[in-house]
Protein backbone atom coordinates (compact mmCIF):
# COMPACT_ATOMS: atom_id res chain seq x y z
CA UNK A 1 0.00 0.00 0.00
CA UNK A 2 1.35 3.31 -0.53
CA UNK A 3 0.18 6.65 0.70
CA UNK A 4 -0.20 9.43 -1.58
CA UNK A 5 -1.03 12.59 -0.29
CA UNK A 6 -2.96 15.24 -2.14
CA UNK A 7 -1.89 19.37 -2.27
CA UNK A 8 -5.07 20.73 -3.70
CA UNK A 9 -8.10 18.33 -3.37
CA UNK A 10 -10.55 20.19 -6.25
CA UNK A 11 -11.94 17.97 -9.17
CA UNK A 12 -9.01 16.04 -10.39
CA UNK A 13 -7.57 15.47 -7.11
CA UNK A 14 -10.43 13.96 -5.42
CA UNK A 15 -10.69 11.90 -8.82
CA UNK A 16 -7.59 10.66 -8.66
CA UNK A 17 -7.76 10.05 -4.92
CA UNK A 18 -11.14 7.71 -5.57
CA UNK A 19 -9.17 5.84 -8.04
CA UNK A 20 -6.11 5.19 -5.19
CA UNK A 21 -8.40 4.15 -2.26
CA UNK A 22 -10.15 1.47 -4.66
CA UNK A 23 -6.72 0.14 -5.63
CA UNK A 24 -6.09 -0.05 -1.36
CA UNK A 25 -3.73 2.77 -1.46
CA UNK A 26 -3.78 5.41 1.43
CA UNK A 27 -4.61 8.99 0.48
CA UNK A 28 -4.34 12.13 3.13
CA UNK A 29 -6.32 14.99 1.43
CA UNK A 30 -5.52 18.78 1.77
CA UNK A 31 -6.16 22.13 0.22
CA UNK A 32 -5.24 25.88 0.86
CA UNK A 33 -8.76 26.65 3.05
CA UNK A 34 -7.96 24.02 5.85
CA UNK A 35 -8.40 19.95 6.49
CA UNK A 36 -11.59 20.75 8.52
CA UNK A 37 -12.91 22.06 5.25
CA UNK A 38 -11.78 18.48 3.38
CA UNK A 39 -13.63 16.81 6.66
CA UNK A 40 -17.06 15.73 4.21
CA UNK A 41 -14.95 14.28 1.42
CA UNK A 42 -12.37 12.12 4.04
CA UNK A 43 -15.57 11.14 5.61
CA UNK A 44 -16.89 9.79 1.94
CA UNK A 45 -14.20 8.58 0.55
CA UNK A 46 -13.91 6.02 3.75
CA UNK A 47 -11.70 4.69 6.09
CA UNK A 48 -8.19 4.99 4.16
CA UNK A 49 -8.68 8.56 3.69
CA UNK A 50 -7.95 11.63 5.89
CA UNK A 51 -7.40 15.26 5.65
CA UNK A 52 -4.28 17.61 7.13
CA UNK A 53 -2.82 20.73 6.32
CA UNK A 54 -0.78 21.03 3.12
CA UNK A 55 2.80 20.47 4.72
CA UNK A 56 1.71 17.05 6.79
CA UNK A 57 0.38 15.48 3.49
CA UNK A 58 3.40 16.64 1.85
CA UNK A 59 5.28 14.91 4.93
CA UNK A 60 3.47 11.65 4.99
CA UNK A 61 3.03 10.74 1.51
CA UNK A 62 5.22 8.30 -0.81
CA UNK A 63 4.58 10.04 -3.72
CA UNK A 64 2.48 13.40 -3.52
CA UNK A 65 0.46 15.04 -6.49
CA UNK A 66 0.22 18.70 -6.56
CA UNK A 67 -3.05 19.69 -8.01
CA UNK A 68 -3.16 23.65 -7.88
CA UNK A 69 -3.40 26.62 -10.18
CA UNK A 70 0.05 27.94 -11.69
CA UNK A 71 -0.65 30.96 -9.48
CA UNK A 72 -0.18 29.24 -6.16
CA UNK A 73 2.96 27.42 -6.77
CA UNK A 74 5.06 29.81 -4.22
CA UNK A 75 2.60 28.91 -1.36
CA UNK A 76 3.92 25.05 -1.69
CA UNK A 77 5.38 23.41 1.24
CA UNK A 78 8.98 22.86 -0.40
CA UNK A 79 10.60 21.64 3.15
CA UNK A 80 8.79 18.55 3.32
CA UNK A 81 8.42 17.99 -0.47
CA UNK A 82 12.71 17.55 -0.68
CA UNK A 83 13.41 14.43 -1.80
CA UNK A 84 9.59 13.07 -2.52
CA UNK A 85 8.30 11.95 -6.17
CA UNK A 86 5.99 14.65 -6.81
CA UNK A 87 2.95 14.32 -9.32
CA UNK A 88 2.33 17.43 -11.27
CA UNK A 89 -1.03 17.79 -12.28
CA UNK A 90 -1.28 21.72 -12.96
CA UNK A 91 -1.97 23.44 -16.01
CA UNK A 92 -1.57 27.30 -17.18
CA UNK A 93 -4.41 29.32 -17.78
CA UNK A 94 -3.47 32.97 -18.15
CA UNK A 95 -7.13 34.08 -17.43
CA UNK A 96 -6.75 32.61 -14.03
CA UNK A 97 -2.85 32.33 -13.09
CA UNK A 98 -2.55 36.21 -14.58
CA UNK A 99 0.28 36.47 -17.46
CA UNK A 100 3.51 34.70 -16.66
CA UNK A 101 6.32 35.70 -19.72
CA UNK A 102 8.30 32.78 -19.40
CA UNK A 103 4.66 30.21 -19.65
CA UNK A 104 3.99 32.85 -22.32
CA UNK A 105 6.74 33.05 -24.44
CA UNK A 106 7.58 29.03 -24.03
CA UNK A 107 10.77 29.33 -22.90
CA UNK A 108 9.58 27.07 -19.84
CA UNK A 109 6.98 24.39 -19.26
CA UNK A 110 4.61 24.86 -16.46
CA UNK A 111 6.52 21.76 -14.33
CA UNK A 112 10.03 23.36 -15.16
CA UNK A 113 8.48 26.59 -13.23
CA UNK A 114 7.22 24.07 -10.75
CA UNK A 115 10.08 22.84 -10.00
CA UNK A 116 12.19 25.92 -9.31
CA UNK A 117 9.35 26.52 -6.10
CA UNK A 118 9.68 22.77 -5.15
CA UNK A 119 13.49 22.16 -6.58
CA UNK A 120 14.66 19.22 -4.60
CA UNK A 121 11.48 17.03 -5.96
CA UNK A 122 11.32 14.10 -8.49
CA UNK A 123 8.67 16.23 -10.81
CA UNK A 124 6.33 13.77 -13.31
CA UNK A 125 3.79 15.57 -15.00
CA UNK A 126 0.90 13.42 -15.16
CA UNK A 127 -3.08 13.39 -14.92
CA UNK A 128 -3.50 16.81 -16.57
CA UNK A 129 -4.68 16.12 -20.07
CA UNK A 130 -7.88 13.92 -18.78
CA UNK A 131 -11.23 15.46 -18.00
CA UNK A 132 -11.83 14.42 -14.16
CA UNK A 133 -15.06 12.42 -14.99
CA UNK A 134 -13.41 10.45 -17.82
CA UNK A 135 -10.92 9.72 -15.17
CA UNK A 136 -12.95 8.28 -12.93
CA UNK A 137 -14.67 6.23 -15.75
CA UNK A 138 -12.32 5.05 -18.04
CA UNK A 139 -10.09 3.36 -15.18
CA UNK A 140 -10.25 -0.42 -16.04
CA UNK A 141 -8.11 -3.64 -14.89
CA UNK A 142 -4.48 -4.47 -16.08
CA UNK A 143 -5.56 -6.41 -19.57
CA UNK A 144 -8.75 -4.96 -20.48
CA UNK A 145 -8.76 -4.51 -23.72
CA UNK A 146 -10.16 -1.16 -23.50
CA UNK A 147 -7.64 0.11 -21.25
CA UNK A 148 -6.74 3.67 -22.10
CA UNK A 149 -3.01 5.12 -21.64
CA UNK A 150 -1.76 8.58 -19.96
CA UNK A 151 1.57 10.47 -20.77
CA UNK A 152 3.80 11.04 -18.63
CA UNK A 153 6.74 13.35 -18.70
CA UNK A 154 9.62 13.82 -16.19
CA UNK A 155 13.49 14.27 -15.63
CA UNK A 156 13.82 11.20 -13.59
CA UNK A 157 13.25 7.36 -14.55
CA UNK A 158 13.02 6.28 -11.06
CA UNK A 159 10.60 8.62 -10.28
CA UNK A 160 8.89 7.95 -13.43
CA UNK A 161 8.68 4.15 -13.08
CA UNK A 162 7.29 4.76 -9.57
CA UNK A 163 4.71 6.92 -10.88
CA UNK A 164 3.63 4.44 -13.31
CA UNK A 165 3.67 1.59 -10.80
CA UNK A 166 0.86 4.34 -9.13
CA UNK A 167 -0.83 5.21 -12.17
CA UNK A 168 -1.43 0.96 -13.35
CA UNK A 169 -2.61 0.45 -10.00
CA UNK A 170 -5.58 2.47 -10.25
CA UNK A 171 -6.46 1.53 -14.04
CA UNK A 172 -4.75 3.15 -16.12
CA UNK A 173 -1.41 2.39 -18.96
CA UNK A 174 1.18 5.36 -19.42
CA UNK A 175 3.26 6.47 -22.43
CA UNK A 176 6.93 8.11 -21.70
CA UNK A 177 6.52 11.46 -22.96
CA UNK A 178 10.11 12.38 -22.62
CA UNK A 179 11.75 14.69 -20.42
CA UNK A 180 10.23 17.64 -18.39
CA UNK A 181 10.93 20.15 -20.81
CA UNK A 182 8.63 18.20 -23.34
CA UNK A 183 5.88 18.13 -21.28
CA UNK A 184 4.08 20.92 -23.29
CA UNK A 185 3.30 17.95 -25.58
CA UNK A 186 0.78 17.30 -22.99
CA UNK A 187 -0.75 21.10 -22.30
CA UNK A 188 -3.55 22.76 -22.30
CA UNK A 189 -4.53 23.00 -26.08
CA UNK A 190 -2.71 20.07 -27.57
CA UNK A 191 -3.92 17.37 -28.95
CA UNK A 192 -3.55 14.67 -26.36
CA UNK A 193 -5.36 17.37 -23.92
CA UNK A 194 -8.90 15.84 -23.46
CA UNK A 195 -9.27 15.14 -26.92
CA UNK A 196 -8.29 11.21 -27.37
CA UNK A 197 -10.80 10.26 -24.34
CA UNK A 198 -13.90 11.99 -25.66
CA UNK A 199 -15.99 15.54 -25.40
CA UNK A 200 -16.65 16.75 -21.86
CA UNK A 201 -20.33 16.41 -23.32
CA UNK A 202 -19.60 12.64 -23.06
CA UNK A 203 -19.15 12.16 -19.71
CA UNK A 204 -18.24 8.35 -19.89
CA UNK A 205 -16.07 9.16 -22.31
CA UNK A 206 -14.39 6.44 -24.54
CA UNK A 207 -10.97 4.61 -23.99
CA UNK A 208 -7.62 6.01 -25.55
CA UNK A 209 -5.14 3.48 -26.81
CA UNK A 210 -1.04 3.51 -27.06
CA UNK A 211 -1.33 4.70 -30.26
CA UNK A 212 -3.91 7.16 -30.27
CA UNK A 213 -1.99 9.10 -27.22
CA UNK A 214 1.79 8.58 -29.00
CA UNK A 215 0.08 10.22 -32.48
CA UNK A 216 -1.06 12.83 -30.63
CA UNK A 217 1.86 13.53 -28.83
CA UNK A 218 3.72 13.46 -31.98
CA UNK A 219 1.17 15.91 -33.80
CA UNK A 220 1.45 18.53 -31.18
CA UNK A 221 3.26 22.27 -32.15
CA UNK A 222 4.04 25.10 -30.55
Amino acid sequence: MTTVGFIGSGQIGSAIARLAIEAGHQVVLSNSRGPETLADTAAELGPWASAATSGEAAAAGDIVVVTVPVKAFLDLPAAPLAGKTVIDTCNYGPERDGHIPELDDTSLTSSELLLRYIPDTLLVKAFNNIFYKHLLSLARPAGAGDRSYLPIAGDSAPAKAAVTEFIESIGYSVVDAGPLADSWRQATGTPVWGTPYGPYSNEKGHSAGEDAIRAALATATR
